[in-house]
């Protein structure tokens, strides 16, 4: 019968074997760095961040065993060579932070570099001895070793104050002397902390942070279509009529200024007044059928001026702080001149006819589509960069982007990558009304602003669960809601039915639900609200083309309500960002209740809409004191912005009462009569 035998290990190897074409990793550098945050798809692309913005970064730092480790994020910018530090603070759970402050605008790096704190680890273990009375005659000589090794780093780092200071702790250490060991003062602990062995560190993979100026998270887009901006009522307008009319969108605090396309309008296949397949003589045409004999993208429709005039339009805006945002829609009329000068760049059907743009069930016959599966798409990509960068020549700084959706993501990745390499302060503005993970890979590809589905948000639990999917999901690294209650081609059912009281929360909720929003105007303003046909979110008479007249001195024009609140949105920094958006309990599916803060609770908003435009609501709203910077069961006083009526609210349960043909919207300044006796989190 066979016996069993245990089975041997084999036989150590006198050093680990290298595989052929396989490094070997270092052993000796033992800390490990997991989960490293704020990051996008494992750092395929950028996070975002505005100038001067907070970066706070999160990482799991550890190593075997039980030693003391140190970390720092380290960030420049892509150009520089220079790294600055920033320490981290353990958490617990080896769970480690930093902040720091975003910096100009431009591509920076961050990666968190962590090591073992041999000098740290020394002083941890020998404290313990000290305190259970043990022999620590060895153990302070091999301390005062450390720190002369420090204080040689110290010298090397030209710190010589470090240097000298070191060097006398080692010899109160060789002294047999146990203070620097169990001394708790700050400025020693510090001093032994300032200069470890990194030599043997770890650290993660860089992450890449694009920094844009402080108008994509912050600002006020105003659409309007210039050729209805003449003082001569029915007469076409041009930008210098626009330039004109300035004062008027300084007034009402808007800080963007964006203009469809100002390009020559082909007349082939034009449409009519209300998208009528055959035009009248005098019919205009859509500005998104761009391109006639008088140029393509790079030229001005002859109506509305020239080249000279937008530059001097972008410069009187620019006086005012309002920037002028052009439409990049990459179309073109049958009468642009690239359809002949480059035929390859446009879908030929089988009959020899260029394929027009259709979206069933609805046909463009006006525009052809660009074809970026072209052979030759690499002369289609440049021709499209030129367009972007002969804009920017002229002043131009932000571009709304037509239907980025429906073309390749590849382009625009290396397009926005381009345009911002020479330009980092170059805003582009995704209008993608499309599926949501399209929406977010456009953001990621470095679109600086995103278009939302805030206008079919109506219900309580659809603006709550969209917002806080907005502001709090994983997109917020990447993601910036531009939130539009209506646009030339979006006229809800809510503003069609729903009145003035309508416009009034549709537009509040824009303003504060998020730091950047729009509004096509005149026609919001004005209550614009008459469907092309039942069931449609069509304008009747829509301006995309005809000219309207519009009287901007109505007295029933919500211009007051719309200044007041920018007024307010600039006064407020609580209103200039997204992440502190949080919702309130109301006992009342047709009251709304959130609020923003600052970090240190130095500005806090607190908002209620009545969502019915229709009937008077009340409820108990609840709110979350801590969120407001308010002691449990404290008192808080309220101060509504609007209309300048004060409460003292006590505890978390507080009546409000909201009709519509009086006031639909509440918007509070908060002050904490009794604050939270603890510094915010």
């Amino acid at each position: 019968m066979a016996t069993y035998q245990r089975p041997r290990p084999p036989a150590p190897a006198a050093a680990p074997e290298q595989r052929d074409g396989e490094e070997l990793p270092d052993g000796t550098r033992r800390v490990v760095i997991e989960a490293v945050r704020p990051q996008v798809d494992g750092g395929r692309f950028a996070v975002k961040r505005v100038v001067g913005e907070a970066v706070e970064v999160h990482a799991d730092v550890f190593a075997d065993g039980h030693d003391e480790l140190g970390a720092v994020v380290r960030h420049r910018t892509e150009l520089e060579t220079v790294w600055t530090e920033v320490p981290m603070e353990p958490l617990g759970n080896d769970a480690w932070r930093a902040t720091f402050a975003a910096g100009g605008p431009g591509r920076h790096l961050f990666h968190v570099e962590g090591w073992v704190d041999e000098l740290a680890t020394w002083r941890t273990r020998t404290a313990k001895k000290v305190a259970a009375a043990q022999d620590v005659e060895v153990e302070l000589v091999s301390g005062a070793l450390l720190v002369d090794a420090a204080a040689e780093r110290a010298r090397a780092a030209k710190a010589k104050a470090d240097a000298e200071a070191l060097k006398e702790v080692a010899a109160v250490l060789r002294s047999g002397d146990t203070a620097p060991v169990t001394s708790d003062d700050a400025e020693l602990i510090g001093l032994l902390a300032r200069h470890p062995d990194r030599t043997r560190s770890t650290s993660s993979d860089p992450v890449t942070i694009a920094v844009d100026a402080e108008r994509a998270r912050f600002s006020a887009w105003y659409e309007l279509f210039p050729r209805s901006w003449s003082p001569v009522p029915g007469a076409h307008g041009t930008l210098r009529d626009v330039r004109d009319r300035l004062p008027y969108l300084a007034e009402l605090g808007f800080d963007v200024l964006y203009l469809p396309p100002i390009h020559p309008i082909g007349t082939s296949f034009r449409k009519g007044r209300n998208n009528a397949l055959v035009a009248e003589p005098d019919d205009v045409g859509s500005p998104w059928a761009i391109g006639s004999p008088e140029g393509g993208h790079t030229a001005v429709h002859p109506q509305l001026g020239t080249v000279d005039d937008v530059r001097d339009l972008v410069g009187a805006a620019r006086a005012l702080g309002i920037e002028v945002a052009l439409d990049f829609a990459i179309q073109c009329s049958p009468d642009h001149p690239w359809v002949t000068e480059h035929p390859e760049w446009f879908r030929m059907r089988p009959d020899g006819t260029i394929q027009y743009a259709e979206n069933p069930p609805k046909k463009y016959q006006d525009i052809y589509p660009l074809d970026f599966d072209s052979v030759d798409w690499q002369g289609l990509w440049a021709a499209l960069l030129g367009v972007v960068t002969f804009w920017i020549d002229q002043g131009v700084r932000t571009f709304r982007v037509d239907n980025p959706h429906t073309k390749s993501f590849a382009f625009w990745e290396w397009l926005i990558g381009e345009v911002k390499w020479e330009n980092p302060d170059v805003v582009f503005l995704s209008e993608a009304f499309t599926r949501p993970k399209v929406m977010h890979r456009l953001a990621k590809l470095g679109f600086t602003q995103s278009y939302t589905y805030f206008a079919w948000r109506t219900a309580k639990w659809e603006l709550t669960e969209y917002f806080t999917e907005l502001t709090r999901g994983p997109g917020v690294e990447y993601l910036r809601p531009s939130v539009w209650p209506n646009t030339p081609d979006i006229l809800t059912e809510q503003l069609q039915h729903g009145g003035r009281a309508a416009f009034v929360t549709r537009f509040v909720l824009a303003a504060t639900l998020s730091a950047s929003y729009g509004i096509y105007g005149p026609a919001f303003e004005l209550g614009e609200h008459v469907p092309r046909e039942p069931g449609s979110e069509e304008y009747l008479d829509s301006e995309k083309y005809q000219i309207r007249v519009w009287d901007l001195d109505r007295p029933d024009s919500l211009r007051d309500l719309v200044a007041r609140v920018n007024r307010i949105r600039r006064t407020h920094p609580a209103l200039q960002s997204d992440r502190s958006l949080r919702f309130h309990h109301v006992d009342n599916d047709q009251l709304l209740c959130y609020s923003k803060r600052t970090a240190d609770f130095a500005d806090v908003v607190l908002c209620v809409v009545n969502l019915d435009p229709h009937w008077q609501q009340a409820g108990w709203v609840h709110l979350d004191l801590e969120e407001l910077g308010v002691a449990h069961d404290g008192l808080v006083e309220v101060r509504d912005l609007l209309t300048g009526a004060q409460y003292l609210w006590s505890g978390p349960a507080n009546y409000v009462e909201l009709d519509p043909a009086v006031q639909s919207v509440h918007v509070f300044e908060v002050r904490a009569v009794t604050p939270l006796d603890r510094p915010p989190a």
